[in-house]
């Protein structure tokens, strides 16, 4: 009898069917993956699962029981603990590293009434030392980089006494070391008899611990692969055509040089580097965690200040000291967390799919603070027919929408109006294969700008990119670090 037995699952959201009949089952002691394109239906199934959202029809079974959660922790409480990829809920600004850890702990009341710092410190401690991670237990958790706050989530979630773990692109923010280590935690837990459910985009995530790959297309289950798993058949599958070569041809960077940095430091102790982007050229940047990608961006965008150098746009002086300035003179920015820096909250009135794209361009827009609301939804239905965006409409939630089609969204605010250079911060983190290809589609049709993408997914950076530089201790280096492409890799000397 398997632990988990999900049977003819269905659930519809209006006219929109995202679940047709879904069927799957899982065992103890195996890491099951389930991949398939952004809006195939893993989320909607995840969720009710994870007891977020009640299933319209079908049946599903835990250990041969009838399981229903009406809530996340009544799943918990039956042995089905979920880490989501969106951290946002898991701490707040405010709350120590130690405090986000214990967090439910104290809200279920099961730690003493009376508890002091000291004794937080010791059990939070002891959930790292089990999971194996390493974090500062006295930061502030609102101060933490995404691959932290992935680390406290999966932490917080080993500690239950689950006997289903559901995990959601759990290494989309994690070095590869760090996702080595949650592998190896992984494995050992499928040997203590836990059942896994491995949600990733990632195929080398997948080669590494799955032993099974189920793909899910139009809301249904729709092929099953048993290791060794033949990933090309299975993405075949999940995309429902054969893969076309996915490397763009290179283009070579004829057009005028569109934005310089000459000598610069991104740290006062650095060492100094130049670059140069020109108009057409689609350039990557790729490292590791930590290495300085989203610090060089940010820079560019007047986030944050630089320590020396200096930069130049169409051969002006350029030095924004805020992203205001930045977008006035014509730089874009997708930033990494699209949850946290570029979505209202699904309470506040500007989170439809038209309000998110017009968001930056309010003052252009409406100059006389008037709202009117045909430009918004102009431009929402350009962006649905130029990405493949798949929603209701203009006016649809885009809370409503999957990780990919969110994703779509963003850069699409930014081909709202015209640019001279777009910045993407890992712009498919958490972006199936399908989704991954519109957008890599729509970056590259645009020739009258130059575009700067910083990803920690080499493989992604082929498949985008006309130059692939690396950056290793916030300089831009020499691209001879180990990254194997039949193209040449340019780098930058320091």
């Amino acid at each position: 009898m398997p632990l988990l037995h999900v049977e003819n699952i269905s659930r519809s959201f209006g006219s929109t069917r995202a679940l047709g009949g879904a069927d799957l089952s899982i065992e103890r002691g195996e890491i099951v993956a389930l991949m398939g394109a952004n809006g195939a239906g893993k989320s909607t199934l995840v969720k009710i699962l994870s007891g977020v959202l009640p299933a319209d029809s079908g049946a599903i079974r835990l250990e041969g029981h009838p399981f229903a959660p009406q809530s996340p922790a009544d799943a918990a409480r039956a042995g089905v603990v979920t880490v989501h990829q969106s951290t946002d809920l898991v701490g707040a600004a405010g709350l120590t590293v130690a405090d986000a850890l214990l967090f439910n702990r104290f809200a279920d009341r099961s730690m003493p009434f009376f508890v002091s710092r000291a004794g937080i410190r010791r059990a939070a401690q002891a959930m790292l030392d089990a999971a194996g991670f390493s974090l500062p237990l006295d930061r502030d958790f609102g101060e933490l980089a995404s691959a932290d706050r992935q680390l406290v989530a999966i932490a917080r979630a080993l500690a239950n006494r689950a006997d289903l773990l559901i995990l959601d692109e759990p290494t989309a923010s994690l070095s590869g070391e760090e996702s080595r280590r949650l592998f190896d935690i992984l494995l050992r837990l499928r040997e203590r008899g836990l059942a896994i459910l491995y949600i990733s985009h990632r195929t080398a995530d997948l080669e590494a611990i799955a032993d099974r790959a189920l793909v899910m297309r139009g809301g249904r289950v729709v092929g099953t692969f048993s290791r060794p798993i033949d990933f090309s058949s299975a993405i075949e599958t999940m995309i429902g055509r054969r893969l076309d070569a996915a490397r763009p041809d290179a283009r070579p960077a004829t057009g005028p040089a569109i934005f310089e940095m000459r000598d610069i430091s991104l740290r006062a102790e650095g060492a100094s580097f130049d670059l140069s982007l020109h108009e057409g050229e689609v350039v990557a940047v790729t490292g590791v965690l930590g290495a300085g990608k989203s610090r060089l961006l940010q820079a560019i965008f007047g986030v944050t200040a630089l320590a020396g150098g200096a930069m130049f746009l169409d051969g002006r002086p350029y030095r924004p000291r805020s992203p205001a300035e930045a977008i006035a003179a014509g730089v874009a920015m997708a930033a990494e967390d699209r949850h946290r820096s570029s979505l209202m909250p699904p309470a506040w009135p500007g989170h439809s799919l038209a309000a998110t794209i017009s968001l930056p361009h309010l003052a252009k827009w409406y100059p006389r603070g008037f709202l009117l609301g045909g430009r918004e939804r102009r431009e929402a239905e350009q962006a649905i027919a130029g990405f493949g965006i798949k929603a209701s409409g203009p006016l649809a939630s885009v809370w409503s929408l999957s990780g990919g089609n969110q994703q779509k969204a963003v850069i699409a605010r930014w081909e709202a109006e015209p640019s001279r250079l777009l910045l993407l911060d890992e712009p498919f983190q958490g972006v199936d294969v399908g989704a991954r290809r519109d957008i890599i589609q729509a970056i590259r049709a645009r020739t009258d700008r130059a575009t700067l993408i910083a990803t920690s997914d080499p493989e992604e950076a082929y498949e985008v990119a006309d130059r692939i530089l690396v950056i290793d201790r916030h300089v831009l280096a020499p691209a001879a670090i180990g990254i194997a492409v039949p193209f040449a890799i340019q780098g930058i000397s320091a």
